[in-house]
């Protein structure tokens, strides 16, 4: 190792050492330290000293509460609060600047970036039929790309040298936000004050309180959320042990429980045009509107709960309870439709290219030049997906029964189980036996089931 490495590791040391561990003196009534020295070993990572301005990533929840004032005391730098608004129901917005002013920050800005976040990314999300895991429509690592993209943006515009980001040491988000960003500017920098402070949820309501810092999480109502426009993410308390039930009458914020759900179903028909969905009833919206529209329609009916144990980048295993409503609707009727308009061989395919690209698309590999070439694919195959599904809603169900279009590959003439000419039976058998020959033969070689039960 070289003296300059050597130099910048202990100074990095010899910082937290300074400027973390004094948290935990005996001094202080309360224990915030980190259990051992964060130490940064990422070029990317700022230090104290290298810059006088960061752009903080502020949602107004405990982690970015918490950390605007931290940032002030510990880098001895000014903060600059960037809230995106990419479609949150459950934030006042205007509260959340207000507040990111009062703890200190030199400049607050929101910026609204719904459209942008519909027309660009969910819409290629509806195309790969969003799956992560058995159901996760992806709302939060699609919510990412979009935040770091409006980030590296206003910290051009606002001379921050440094992103500041809310994300714990044990997620996905950290990969996403320091990935992206560095991705789309490699000149800037990133500190990410949760993995360096160590502290838990307990201890950051208890920090947040001592530091009259207002957060909505408190020690008896334990649940964090995370939400834009395609879904809401819940985590904390019950939902962490997948051992335990979460009460899910505490915990959902969208949709209502089965048991107070309507007793009558209803239908609704959703237009699709080359994959992307364009009127709703028969009134062509915009697709953030439809989404809104179909949030709350399917939220009243108990659609899109999801209990998801799920396999994060970093190795974990963790359980979340997601909310999606509009997705859970829109993917159910744009799968039925794309499958109605492409053959076996395409179905076969794209389940294969929609897989990949979820697990991409959650492994914070969005700008990643696969990427690029299986959205080809997708949109290559999307350009016949037009048509109308009508779906039934119901009880936490959103059940295709009934789709048309132009390009549908359906002949009644010849799928009919009535008398038809139009279909050839006598060249049944004959495919059979050549469809069955290569089968036929190996099993007549070596029994395997034989061989299975010895």
């Amino acid at each position: 190792i070289n003296a300059e490495y050597m130099g910048h590791f202990l100074s990095v040391y010899f910082f937290f050492d300074n400027f973390v561990n004094p948290m935990a003196s005996e001094k202080d009534s309360t224990s915030f330290a980190c259990p051992s020295p964060y130490i940064k070993v990422s070029n990317y990572e700022a230090v104290k000293g290298q810059f006088t301005k960061a752009l903080l990533l502020y949602s107004g929840g405990l982690d970015t509460s918490v950390m605007l004032k931290w940032i002030q005391e510990n880098y001895d730098c000014q903060v600059v609060a960037l809230t995106v608004d990419i479609g949150q129901v459950a934030d006042n917005l205007e509260e959340i600047k207000a507040k990111a002013l009062t703890l200190g920050a030199i400049e607050a800005h929101v910026v609204d970036a719904r459209d942008e976040f519909a027309d660009v990314l969910i819409t290629e999300a509806i195309k790969a039929n969003a799956d992560y895991q058995c159901g996760y429509a992806l709302s939060c690592p699609l919510g990412r790309v979009q935040i770091a993209k409006v980030a590296v943006k206003y910290a051009k515009l606002t001379g921050c040298e440094v992103i500041a980001h809310g994300c714990t040491g044990k997620g996905n988000d950290q990969v996403r936000f320091e990935g992206y960003i560095t991705t789309l500017d490699p000149s800037l920098k990133v500190i990410a004050p949760v993995r360096e402070w160590g502290m838990g949820r307990e201890e950051e309501v208890a920090y947040a309180k001592q530091h009259g810092i207002p957060v909505k999480q408190t020690s008896e109502s334990p649940y964090s959320y995370d939400e834009n426009m395609w879904g809401n993410t819940g985590e904390g308390g019950e939902i962490e042990n997948p051992e335990l039930i979460p009460p899910l009458e505490k915990i959902l914020q969208w949709c209502k429980p089965i048991e107070k759900t309507p007793d009558t179903p209803v239908v609704v028909e959703i237009q699709f045009k080359k994959g992307v969905p364009v009127a709703v009833d028969g009134k062509a919206e915009k697709l953030s509107e439809i989404i809104k529209r179909l949030n709350t329609l399917g939220g009243e009916h108990g659609v899109g709960v999801l209990h998801l144990i799920e396999d994060r980048i970093i190795g974990l295993k963790v359980r979340g309870v997601y909310e999606q409503p509009a997705a859970t609707i829109l993917i159910a009727a744009h799968k039925r439709l794309e499958m109605l308009v492409s053959t076996r061989e395409e179905n076969e395919l794209k389940a294969t290219i929609d897989a990949k690209w979820a697990y991409l698309t959650y492994g914070a590999k969005w700008y990643d030049p696969v990427m690029y070439h299986i959205l080809a694919y997708t949109n290559s195959q999307n350009v016949k997906v037009s048509g109308t599904v009508k779906v039934r809603i119901f009880k936490g169900t959103a059940e295709v029964v009934a789709l048309a279009s132009p390009n549908s590959l359906f002949d009644e003439t010849l799928a009919t189980f009535n008398r038809s000419h139009a279909f050839n039976q006598n060249a049944s058998a004959g495919f059979i036996e050549l469809y069955t020959l290569a089968q036929k033969t190996a099993f007549n070689v070596i029994d395997w089931e034989k061989q299975l039960k010895e």
